[in-house]
């Protein structure tokens, strides 16, 4: 079918029927230059047809059925053959490189792959891909297996090794009843987030930890030189253990989300808002002394009301300001002050894994896919809100300032005092 074919054909249908034929061309138009590429390669081999180059060890030997794949379809074509010398008449098939090339199946997989990751599930790849010669349920399961498997050892060797560590988030993602997974995120001096590593396990019980923490050692991961590490977590005191075990002198910040959380588990529903307001402006203040004052206010506001949820802010202790303590710009507190920025990469995982609906435990099947999807959703990171104030961090975090923990524990000591006191008076 030639130009002016086409064309009046598109003239003479309707809009829906144009874009097939359109398409019909172009899989003709793409058969045939294939078919050309592969006559200019056995001609460069071989010689022309009419005048063969006698010198040359390669000559041709006819042709033989052969499929190309376009658009995810097999075409059936006609592949030339050619055959070389190797001496002592004795031939053997030369592998053209056009033909493999025109039927290797690397861009159909990544394909499917990417409709896999993108929600696809593989009993529907064949619905998606009808004419797919690969895009059988058991074929798909295959291709992730191999695929999954790779990209887990891509993502374990991937160097972390860098000069410039500030932050390490940690926290864990349920799969099942009896499965977890221990994330790990790292912060730059730069502001740029980094999936660092990731560990399955029953729990976040202190073996989990700490195999995972130890893997972060062993594969490079230091805090900047001179400098204390800044580690946010969700209050897992098997994951502050292995932290501390590695880094004595690291300053814990406890994410403010989830002691909000907590709180709220042991209040009426009449004072989350009074408590989401107290947190609220406790992420805003900027500064040590602010900030004592903004949690000697929530403290009062939950004595006042419920004493289970007083030993429950009380237990994260001077954790709740540590980066008030450190006197850094406040912009740093909306990623710094929670484990937020974890927190939402495992939103999107639980996206990826909710397609998932047996876990096999005992196979490298939960490993494949959190590689998966760790990998995806570190291609959506963004640089940490308030990056520019990074540099003061590194500076508050050198190992020469006092630590945070001995300012606050004479704070928490006088605002514990002030409130029993008022207390006493009160009854």
């Amino acid at each position: 079918m030639i130009d002016y074919d086409v064309l009046g054909l598109l003239g003479q249908v309707e809009s829906k029927e144009a874009g097939e034929i359109f398409r019909t061309f172009l899989r003709g138009a793409t058969r045939n230059l294939i078919l050309r590429v592969m006559s200019a390669e056995v001609e460069d081999l071989c010689g022309p047809a009419w005048h063969p180059d006698k010198s040359s060890k390669y000559s041709r030997a006819g042709s033989a059925q052969g499929t190309i794949l376009h658009e995810g379809r097999q075409e059936a074509i006609k592949r030339p053959r050619v055959r070389k010398n190797k001496g002592n008449d004795e031939t053997v098939e030369v592998r053209l490189s056009s033909y493999h090339a025109a039927s290797e199946s690397g861009e159909l997989y990544a394909m499917l792959l990417r409709a896999l990751v993108g929600g696809v599930s593989t009993r529907d790849q064949q619905t998606v891909h009808p004419e797919s010669p690969k895009a059988s349920k058991s074929s798909i399961s295959r291709l992730f297996a191999s695929e999954g498997a790779r990209l887990f050892e891509e993502f374990r060797q991937h160097e972390i090794v860098r000069s410039d560590w500030l932050v390490l988030m940690l926290d864990g993602v349920r799969l099942s009843k009896e499965l977890w997974a221990i994330v790990a995120l790292g912060i730059d001096e730069n502001g740029r987030k980094h999936m660092l590593d990731f560990e399955v396990g029953a729990s976040e019980n202190s073996d989990v930890s700490t195999a995972l923490v130890s893997r972060l050692v062993d594969r490079g991961f230091e805090p900047k030189n001179g400098c204390r590490l800044l580690c946010v977590l969700d209050g897992s005191q098997a994951l502050r253990k292995a932290v501390k075990k590695h880094w004595p002198d690291t300053v814990f910040q406890r994410c403010l989300v989830h002691k909000e959380r907590n709180l709220k588990r042991y209040l009426a529903r009449r004072d989350w808002g009074e408590i989401s307001r107290l947190m609220r402006r406790l992420r805003k203040v900027e500064g040590a002394d602010a900030g004592r004052e903004a949690l000697a206010e929530l403290r009062a506001f939950v004595a006042r009301r419920n004493k289970e949820a007083l030993a429950s802010l009380d237990e994260a202790g001077e954790d709740l300001i540590a980066l008030h303590l450190l006197n850094v710009p406040n912009t740093l507190h909306k990623n710094l002050l929670s484990t937020n920025a974890i927190e939402n990469s495992i939103g999107n995982i639980r996206r990826k894994l909710g397609r998932v609906t047996r876990w096999r435990e005992e196979t490298d099947q939960p490993r494949r896919w959190l590689a998966v999807a760790l990998t995806e959703a570190e291609k959506g990171f963004h640089k940490l809100s308030g990056y520019r104030d990074l540099p003061a961090l590194a500076a508050a975090l050198t190992k020469k300032n006092e630590t945070p923990t001995t300012a606050m524990n004479a704070g928490l000591a006088s605002v514990k005092g002030d409130i029993a006191q008022g207390a006493t008076a009160a009854y």
